[in-house]
């Protein structure tokens, strides 16, 4: 390994219970939920990540000279590209058309959860660079004959450390909700635009008029007819959009047990029976939404529970964003502006390199530049611009 770092050593467990909770935290941290030890094991545990479903772990911890754990990092021998939410179906294609073999890979990643944060996890008295667990997770991958290690909604200086250690860099686009300390939402509400604002009060109006109420639940509150409702939803959402349902029922049971007040759970009901939720992660500095489900019809209910509750939500707890998932454009007009997401690909073959390497550098300019379009459909007022 670079940099004098020849005394680590990696393992590779196939279970996250096999590397203790607190060694684990002390790299991952107490910021981003996704990361930790209760929200992978809660995976684990549930049968919801393994090799079942695709996702075998080959988790990654790298000890020192003296045998104390000093970087971990969540990983996973795939079978397919399903529940990345970073889509390289082509590049398999094209590599199996070619004659190669593309699965297994490694994937660094917390599964089914696009929810950037740190994924190569250092303890923060080791001074490990990220250049040492790359390096370890390169070797791993060629013992192991794999095609490729990938690390998908890392943070961005993960991702400039990786680039510059030759991995190759990708960049996506969410839409994320930032708190410029407002005070609550009408106080958000005066940022915008005039008629912005009428559309958002219209539609919060129009969801709070149709007879439903709503409850923002976490820890002890939330209980396992809520879970028993949530996973009805949740299954539902899955039908509808012909998806698999990797999650199990007894996984939303884990993650309350596990992660207990970092859990918020939006809750709407009719006539005192559940009809929709949306179930929320909790961080040190952001909210991120999850997954949603909803029995039936009712005006704006979408918008309601998953964007502007989960606002209501992070306003109050002083949270600095809120990060509302994949994918929506229709976000934009609700505050939800375009943020790049970070990933980045070490790729064994060099035929397969070059060419994904070739259309990472177009793929990035195209996206950089579709967040310069989205950015002027901002609903914020401009600063020259009065009511």
């Amino acid at each position: 390994m670079p940099d004098g770092s020849a005394t680590l050593t990696l393992t590779l467990h196939q279970k996250i219970a096999e590397v203790s909770a607190l060694e684990w935290d002390a790299c991952a941290g107490a910021g981003n939920p996704f990361v930790s030890h209760a929200f992978l094991s809660a995976l684990e545990d549930s049968g919801s990540a393994s090799a079942r479903t695709g996702w075998l772990p080959q988790h990654a911890v790298l000890r020192g000279e003296a045998g104390q754990v000093v970087a971990v990092a969540p990983m996973y021998a795939k079978s397919h590209s399903y529940g990345e939410y970073v889509f390289d179906h082509g590049w398999a294609h094209a590599f199996e058309r070619a004659g190669g073999d593309y699965y297994p890979k490694l994937q660094v990643a917390a599964p089914f959860s696009p929810a950037p944060g740190p994924r190569l996890l250092r303890h923060p008295d080791a001074g490990v660079p990220v250049a040492a667990l790359a390096s370890a997770l390169e070797k791993a991958c060629q013992s192991l004959d794999l095609s490729s290690v990938h690390v998908t909604f890392c943070t961005e200086p993960e991702w400039q450390e990786l680039g510059q250690a030759g991995w190759l860099q990708r960049i996506g686009m969410q839409f994320h909700w930032e708190n410029a300390g407002y005070s609550s939402f009408d106080d958000f509400l005066g940022a915008l635009s005039s008629r912005k604002r009428k559309v958002l009060r219209r539609e919060r109006r129009d969801a709070n008029a149709a007879g439903l109420t709503f409850h923002a639940l976490n820890g002890a509150d939330i209980t396992e007819a809520h879970w028993d409702a949530f996973y009805r939803f949740y299954r539902s959402t899955v039908d509808r959009k012909w998806g698999s349902a990797y999650l199990s029922r007894s996984f939303f049971s884990l993650l309350g047990e596990r992660l207990g007040e970092r859990v918020v759970l939006m809750i709407a009901e009719n006539a005192g029976k559940p009809v929709a939720g949306a179930l929320n992660l909790a961080g040190s500095e952001a909210l991120y939404g999850r997954n949603w489900g909803c029995r039936g019809d009712w005006p704006f209910l979408h918008f309601e529970l998953c964007y502007y509750r989960a606002i209501d939500w992070a306003i109050e707890h002083g949270l600095q964003r809120v990060e509302a998932g994949a994918q929506g454009r229709h976000k934009i007009q609700r505050g939800y502006m375009p943020k790049p997401t970070f990933s980045a690909h070490w790729v064994a073959h060099p035929g397969l390199r070059r060419a994904i390497s070739n259309f990472l550098d177009d793929e990035r300019r195209g996206i950089r530049a579709e967040m310069v379009a989205l950015e002027q459909q901002s609903p914020f007022r401009k600063d020259a611009e009065s009511d």
